[in-house]
C-alpha cells in the first residue's frame, strides 16, 4: 500500500513539483523568487537545495522574459515549468503565452511542441492589493492551444501539477491562492496523475447539477449541505480543467437534474459560466426544466479589502442561486 502525506494545497503543489523534478531530469522551474527564497508562497520551499540553482532558476522581475526563455527550453527538449508570482501579473507575458506558447506546434507545422507548465497562483479572498486576485482563467481557455487546469483539493494538485508536467502541449495550471493553507488532504507520497480534462463529481444529488472549480468548491459544497436539510440534493461537479471542459460530464449531470447553477468568482460577462449554460443548450436541451442560474463575481475590477468577501460568491450567495433554479 502507498503511504500518504497529510498535505495542504500549496504542500501538495510543491511535493508534487519534487516528485517530477526527482523521475526527470528535464523537468526544471525558474521564476522569481523561486530559489532559495522558495517562491512567494513557499512552493519551491526546498527545491533550490535539493536540486541546485540549474534546474531551480531564480529569474529577473520580467514575466514577458521569464515566459519566452521557457518557451526555448521547452522547443530544445527540456520541461520547464516556470512560475509568475500571481496571476495579475502575467499581462507582461501575454504576448509570450498567446503568440508564441500556444501557437508553437501549430506554426511549426508539428515539427515542435512544447512541454511545458505554466504556474500562478490566482483567484481572491486573501486580502492582497490590486493585481493580486484577479480570477482571468477564461483569457486563457479561449486560446486554442492552451490547456487550461485548476485544482481544489491537494490531492488533485499533485496528480493534475503531474500530468501537466507530462503532458507534450503547454499548460496553464491555476492554483486557488485562497485554500493554498485551507486545509489538508492524504497525498500519496509515490507519483501519480489526475487526467487533464476529466471532471470530478464531489456530490451526488438528483435535483440541481451544479457546477464550480477551485476555491469556489468549497462555498459550493457547503451551500449543497445547507440546502440538502432542506431536501434539495445538490450534484457537484468539479470541473478542475476548464480547457478541455469535460463536456460528457457537464451534459450527464444536468440530464440527470434538467437543472443547472454555474458558480465561478471570475467577473460574468465572458466568463466559463456562459459556456458551460452554452454546452447545456446544444446537447441538453429537451432535458431542461428552468434557466441556467450563474453565481458569479461581479462585472468590476476587482474591489480592495472592504468589499473582498460581498464580491466573491459566498455559501450563501450560492444557496439563493440553487433555490432560484429548484423553483423556477
Amino acid at each position: 500500500m502507498s503511504e500518504t502525506q497529510n498535505l495542504t494545497v500549496v504542500q501538495a503543489v510543491r511535493d508534487g513539483l519534487y516528485t517530477e523534478m526527482r523521475e526527470d531530469d528535464d523537468v526544471l522551474v525558474m521564476g522569481q523568487d523561486v530559489g532559495k527564497n522558495g517562491g512567494v508562497f513557499r512552493a519551491t520551499e526546498g527545491l533550490f537545495d535539493e536540486f541546485g540553482g540549474d534546474r531551480v532558476v531564480d529569474t529577473p522581475l520580467a514575466e514577458s522574459g521569464i515566459v519566452g526563455c521557457a518557451v526555448g527550453m521547452a522547443a530544445m527538449g527540456l520541461k520547464p515549468v516556470p512560475e509568475i508570482q500571481f496571476s495579475g501579473f502575467m499581462y507582461p507575458g501575454f504576448d509570450q503565452i498567446v503568440s508564441h506558447m500556444a501557437r508553437f506546434r501549430t506554426r511549426s507545422r508539428g515539427r515542435f511542441n512544447l512541454p511545458m507548465t505554466l504556474r500562478a497562483p490566482y483567484g481572491g479572498g486573501i486580502r492582497a492589493p490590486e493585481h493580486h486576485s484577479e480570477s482571468k482563467e477564461a483569457f486563457y481557455a479561449h486560446e486554442a492551444g492552451l490547456k487550461v487546469v485548476i485544482p481544489s483539493t491537494p490531492y488533485d494538485a499533485k496528480g493534475l501539477l503531474a500530468a501537466s508536467i507530462r503532458d507534450p502541449d503547454p499548460v496553464i495550471f491555476l492554483e486557488p491562492k485562497l485554500i493554498y493553507r485551507a486545509f489538508r488532504d492524504e497525498v500519496p507520497e509515490e507519483p501519480y496523475t489526475v487526467p487533464i480534462g476529466e471532471a470530478a463529481t464531489r456530490r451526488e444529488g438528483g435535483d440541481v447539477a451544479v457546477f464550480t472549480y477551485g476555491a469556489m468548491t468549497r462555498p459550493t459544497l457547503e451551500a449543497a449541505e445547507t440546502l440538502a436539510e432542506e431536501g434539495i440534493e445538490c450534484e457537484v461537479v468539479d470541473l478542475r480543467t476548464v480547457s478541455p471542459l469535460d463536456r460528457e460530464a457537464i451534459v450527464e449531470a444536468f440530464e440527470a437534474t434538467g437543472r443547472a447553477v454555474v458558480v465561478h468568482e471570475a467577473p460574468k460577462t465572458g466568463g466559463l459560466a456562459g459556456e458551460i449554460t452554452a454546452i447545456i443548450q446544444e446537447e441538453a436541451l429537451l432535458y431542461q426544466e428552468a434557466p441556467v442560474k450563474r453565481v458569479t463575481g461581479f462585472d468590476a475590477p476587482y474591489p480592495l479589502y472592504a468589499l473582498e468577501d460581498y464580491y466573491l460568491p459566498s455559501a450563501t450567495r450560492i444557496e439563493e442561486g440553487i433555490r432560484e433554479a429548484v423553483e423556477f
